[in-house]
């Protein structure tokens, strides 16, 4: 199975999906399950992890109907408050969805850049291990501070950080968010996704090569035994379409032996995720 770690549906709406800018115009239409299985078909992909781009538990459920109905969708990153004082009620209540695999926050919109550390927070990534659901982690790379130590805290929960932390590709900063990400990568049991990086690149002139220096640090910092692609679509079309997002990761790894490829165009995630081998349907 090669699984895209990283994507999106929606059902677009200016008020929900307020954070489409005009600037973001390709968006603004409706991403569905159909329009992915082309895209994952002329990239030879099997099925895919769809990620919440909206803070609420509609779109959790959302994205489960969708899973329920489309056998591509394998796996569903959903949205629950962390900090609600019900937490585990609601937690007990989304444990009864085979394909709710974990929840994910987006932190990248805290005005604190400790809000991961919060007592509340804490607290509910706690209450994740009782249920097996992973956490992904989204920020920029000024919170991975907190993001290194809110992990140390948790040596059991799976912990996989998105879009590499979204370093500054555009303008080649590197330096600050190399040593955070090998610190964090020191905890086994963080992944990190090979995501999200055209669109902190040019959107509109960026190369294969703007991308190397930052792909030479997580592939040193994690190794190929925790590293899982993601396309990161229908987002990534701001800055290249899905073949694209795919032959970069591809061409990085041309050279590699093929073990560690289909770990990470596939087994890596299914790992992460707890999805079940074609073994366990027979």
């Amino acid at each position: 199975m090669k699984i895209d770690s990283h994507q999106h549906f929606w059902r677009y709406d200016p008020a929900r999906h307020r954070w489409i800018s005009d600037a973001m115009a390709v968006l603004k239409r409706d991403f569905l399950p159909d329009d992915l299985d082309c895209e994952l078909r002329a990239s030879s992909m099997n099925g895919s992890i769809a990620v919440q781009a909206d803070q609420s538990e509609d779109e959790t459920l959302f994205l489960l109907d969708l899973a329920k109905r489309y056998p591509v969708v394998a796996g569903v990153v959903g949205w629950v408050d962390l900090c609600a004082d019900d937490l585990p009620e609601r937690l007990q209540s989304f444990s009864h969805h085979d394909k709710l695999c974990g929840f994910r926050h987006v932190v990248q919109d805290e005005a604190d850049d400790r809000f991961m550390l919060r007592k509340s927070f804490v607290r509910g990534i706690l209450g994740l291990r009782e249920f097996d659901f992973t956490y992904d982690i989204l920020i920029f790379p000024r919170q991975l501070p907190a993001a290194i130590d809110l992990v140390a805290k948790f040596p059991e929960q799976p912990f996989v950080i998105d879009h590499i932390a979204k370093p500054p590709i555009k303008t080649r900063q590197i330096a600050t968010w190399a040593g955070h990400m090998r610190e964090i990568a020191t905890a086994p049991q963080v992944f990190c996704k090979l995501s999200g990086m055209v669109t902190e690149a040019d959107w509109g002139h960026w190369t294969e090569k703007d991308f190397r220096p930052y792909l030479d640090i997580v592939f040193e910092a994690f190794g190929a035994d925790r590293l899982m692609f993601g396309s990161d679509w229908p987002v990534c079309l701001l800055a290249g379409t899905y073949g694209q997002v795919k032959q970069l990761v591809d061409n990085y790894v041309q050279n590699f032996p093929n073990p560690e490829k289909e770990r990470i165009f596939g087994s890596n995630a299914a790992r992460f995720y707890g999805l079940p081998s074609p073994a366990d349907d027979k």
